[in-house]
């Protein structure tokens, strides 16, 4: 069975940092663009950051360019999101994901995907 396992996820200050961490098992997914999303609530799903298969190519939300920071690891088959200079509106559900690409900034394109780790924030 196919899974992607987020980790990371806590309450932290506004100004702090968070490491979210998402490993894959029950297959390899080192030829997969993989990306990381946000929901707050009441909010649609939202793109974050994603990398190529290699870690060639990295793309970032505005919202979050020059905080956050995306990696991967393919012998680990786990990718990261380095998350610096948290603010309250970063609060929200992250999930990350696998698709074939090369295209990794569109919700729809994914077929692959975590369950979930709350982010909060606190003002």
């Amino acid at each position: 069975q196919v899974q992607l396992v987020e980790s990371g996820g806590g309450l932290v200050q506004a100004g702090g940092a968070l490491r979210l961490s998402c490993a894959a098992s029950g297959r390899t997914f080192s030829s997969y663009a993989k990306g990381w999303f946000r929901q707050a609530p009441g909010k649609e799903r939202e793109f974050v950051s994603c990398i190529s298969w290699n870690g060639g190519s990295t793309s970032y939300a505005d919202s979050v360019k020059g905080r956050f920071t995306i990696s991967r690891d393919n012998a680990k088959n786990t990718v990261y999101l380095q998350m610096n200079s948290l603010k309250p509106e970063d609060t929200a559900v992250y999930y990350c994901a696998a698709v074939p690409g090369p295209r990794c900034t569109v919700v729809a394109d994914y077929d692959y995907w975590g369950q979930g780790t709350q982010v909060t924030v606190s003002s």
